[in-house]
């Protein structure tokens, strides 16, 4: 059913959104951007041509790194393959579960699994400087699937800085950094943002260009506890759904995923309310 719109712009009936215009008129409007959207799809293909072709630098591939199975030098984490690319995981020490970094928390959420890049010879985990009595308790908590490792007292760029990803080259014994970006170069992780750029809302943060009189969802901040209105990634509750900074809390999207069973997840982890 193709709804008719009004005559004229009526934007104002719908403050905070576009105007509302026929199907032809949107079409012209869309391939405009289109164009845009193709300049930027091509520039980004030569800014991934660069980054292929930027100097490596040769690391220790023998430094040792904690994970489920004790210390095991870093090459092991390549499990045989020729590429490796890590996330590495900001740690707080003695923080609870819900304490730690949001914005690692919610990156680290989405790889679940790694089998389409260890199909092209890529292996994937996760780093972090906490250490691993600490780090465990807290990826079986989180449900985590894919490796994690401590990098505790190791030197950059296995260790050092945290919030990053970076990729390494194997050749034989010999490994190389290649890459390493932060911030919003993390961004390629989570397909949530991609999805949501796409959307009429976006991602609903007050840093946003938005049609005027659209408000924001919050801003983009961490806090112990966060303060005033915050976007989604940044929500915390308990079990029940209430908001809380306690202990056994998650991400509310995580409480919320289709088959998540909460209490269930609390009883065999032995954190009951």
């Amino acid at each position: 059913m193709t709804t008719t719109p009004r005559p004229g712009n009526a934007s104002s009936d719908l403050p905070g959104k576009p105007p509302v215009v026929d199907l032809a008129t949107w079409q012209t409007a869309r391939d405009e951007l289109l164009v845009r959207e193709k300049a930027h799809t091509r520039e980004g293909d030569a800014i991934a041509a660069a980054r292929r072709r930027l100097p490596m630098v040769e690391l220790d591939g023998t430094v040792e790194v904690v994970g489920a199975d004790g210390p095991v030098p870093f090459l092991d984490l390549f499990q045989g393959r020729d590429e490796l690319v890590v996330y590495q995981h900001m740690w707080y020490d003695g923080a609870p579960h819900q304490g730690q970094c949001e914005g690692c928390t919610t990156t680290a959420w989405h790889v679940k699994d790694a089998v389409y890049l260890n199909a092209r010879g890529v292996s994937y985990a996760v780093l972090t400087s906490g250490t691993w009595d600490e780090v465990a308790p807290y990826v079986e908590f989180m449900g985590y699937t894919q490796p994690w490792y401590s990098v505790r007292g190791v030197a950059a760029p296995v260790g050092g800085g945290m919030g990053h990803i970076a990729c390494f080259l194997r050749d034989g014994d010999r490994v190389f950094l290649t890459y390493s970006t932060t911030g919003r170069g993390n961004e390629p992780v989570n397909g949530s943002l991609s999805l949501l750029d796409m959307t009429p809302h976006g991602r609903g943060e007050a840093w946003e260009d938005n049609p005027e009189g659209r408000s924001a969802i919050g801003d983009v901040r961490e806090g112990h506890p966060s303060g005033g209105q915050q976007a989604c990634w940044y929500w915390r509750s308990d079990a029940d759904g209430i908001a809380d900074w306690g202990p056994t809390s998650r991400p509310v999207p995580q409480w919320t995923r289709p088959g998540a069973t909460p209490v269930e997840t609390l009883g065999r982890r032995g954190h009951h309310h």
